[in-house]
């Protein structure tokens, strides 16, 4: 069965890129698969610097294709912040309900009108020498709230105010928020390219 590396232990994440490449027949995976694999630093200013930084490192080091992704959160009131440190705003353990919580008590004083944001991702594709054959971006924008609302998903989901939906993302099925978030988003960029024949898994990455 043809395989492809995702660069995440993120089980949330893997879900959604298991979702896309189960109709092409392709088996997912990830660094769950390589419990020993240490963290790649992200040391990148952006989403594409750390995405590139952790697609590149990956393929060199596991001799394989790897799709790496960078997603976040960006806040306009907070100039944009958390942003490439979305995953560990509130510190370096990564927790999502305390992120949650400091994002809220950063905007605490910031009126209704103003608490726009958006999801952003980028998608990252190096072939098994650590070269970038394609990169992809994806977008959702809304509202962050004043309370949590929903249980489902992960991340700033269960703050995060989709006006025309009339939800959290927390709120969606799985379905209704592939259908639109930034993930999905980016993910069908992708796939269209892999349908077009713009990206092939396995001839473009087949230098060795």
């Amino acid at each position: 069965m043809k395989q492809v590396m995702i660069a995440t232990a993120n089980q949330g994440k893997a879900k959604e890129f298991k979702q896309l490449f189960d109709q092409y027949g392709i088996e997912v995976k990830t660094l769950l698969d390589f419990p020993d694999y240490p963290d790649i630093p992200e040391t990148g200013s952006t989403f594409i610097e750390n995405a590139t930084i952790k697609a590149t490192t990956a393929a060199k080091d596991l001799h394989m294709p790897v799709i790496a992704d960078d997603s976040g959160l960006a806040i306009d009131a907070l100039d944009g912040a958390p942003g490439v440190y979305s995953a560990r705003y509130a510190g370096p353990e990564k927790s999502d309900a305390n992120n949650r919580k400091k994002a809220l008590t950063e905007l605490a004083n910031v009126p209704d009108a103003d608490r726009g944001a958006t999801f952003h991702t980028y998608l990252v594709v190096s072939d098994a020498q650590g070269q970038v054959v394609s990169h992809y971006h994806g977008t959702l924008s809304g509202v962050i709230l004043r309370e949590e609302r929903g249980e489902n998903g992960f991340g700033y989901d269960s703050i995060f105010y989709v006006p025309s939906e009339g939800l959290t993302t927390a709120e969606m099925s799985a379905e209704k928020k592939d259908s639109l978030s930034h993930r999905g988003n980016a993910l069908r960029l992708l796939a269209k390219d892999l349908e077009n024949g713009e990206l092939n898994l396995y001839e473009d990455f087949n230098h060795e």
